[in-house]
């Protein structure tokens, strides 16, 4: 899918809505968020458009069963707030949170792990030690929070564990 159709469909969620795309919060594999300012109310949301429907579907799955559960917060990391989301367009809406934060839910598995050898276990906690330095304790805090939930969040970096 070409990133003109998937750039269209963010701005057709937003024109539904009665929103203004604004600036480029973000980027990467999965999708695009960009702010929204509401042509009705004040006040900036996040706008994110998916490029694949799976992506979608886990993000979206992950930020209501964190609705259901009433989390804003979780080990000390705001969360964004799940706002409303387009099945159709793959896009999500969710509030804009300041550090510390923990979002983009898109790689992330629900209920259960995904089977990985020990050998890639290694690798990626090793990866992440490095990454996180002496915080990675930390960041071990929040996972294992975020996995009593259900939810097993792999795409860990500092852009999306943020202190």
């Amino acid at each position: 899918m070409s990133d003109e159709f998937f750039i269209h469909r963010s701005r057709t969620y937003a024109t539904q809505h009665r929103l203004t795309l604004a600036e480029r919060l973000g980027f990467g594999i999965h999708g695009t968020v960009h702010a929204a300012m509401s042509n009705v109310k004040p006040g900036k949301t996040a706008v994110k458009g998916f490029r694949e429907i799976d992506p979608y579907l886990r993000e979206r799955h992950a930020y209501e069963r964190l609705r259901e559960a009433s989390i804003a917060k979780i080990s000390g990391f705001n969360v964004p707030q799940l706002i409303r989301f387009d099945d159709n367009l793959w896009v999500v809406e969710i509030t804009i949170v300041t550090r510390p934060f923990v979002l983009d839910f898109a790689g992330s598995y629900l209920d259960m792990p995904p089977e990985f050898s020990d050998e890639i276990w290694e690798e990626w906690e090793s990866e992440k030690m490095e990454q996180f330095e002496n915080r990675w304790p930390i960041v071990q805090s929040l996972l294992g929070e975020l996995e009593n939930l259900g939810i097993h969040l792999l795409d860990v970096s500092p852009s999306n564990v943020a202190f």
